[in-house]
């Protein structure tokens, strides 16, 4: 199944629950995408599909100045796995796929 598509995650921090929005698309063969949440709008890089692992690289200011990797496997419709910073701790990452409602239904 493809990666592609918008995914809501939740990231258990040692600040908190952390809530984002992350963007996935292909463009030229590649994957690209953004990450959304915290007031603010970051690029990701290095974004790699193997298999079932998800992995890539963001940077944040919210809620400090961050440099985050995320390592995930996709199992359908939903993600599980870390996200690491530097020599912090790592933290649990869970997400799901936000789903198409049928044709004349508001988008959730």
């Amino acid at each position: 199944m493809p990666v592609e598509g918008v995914w809501d995650l939740s990231v258990s921090t040692p600040v908190g629950l952390i809530e984002a929005v992350v963007e996935l698309r292909r463009e030229d063969g590649l994957l690209r995408g953004a990450a959304h949440g915290a007031g603010e709008e970051v690029p990701l890089s290095d974004v790699r599909l193997d298999g079932d692992r998800l992995t890539w690289n963001q940077a944040v200011t919210t809620p400090m100045r961050l440099n985050l990797a995320f390592d995930l496997t996709v199992t359908g419709d939903t993600l599980a796995g870390t996200s690491k910073a530097g020599r912090l701790p790592a933290s649990r990452v869970t997400g799901r796929r936000r789903t198409l409602p049928p044709a004349g239904e508001p988008r959730r």
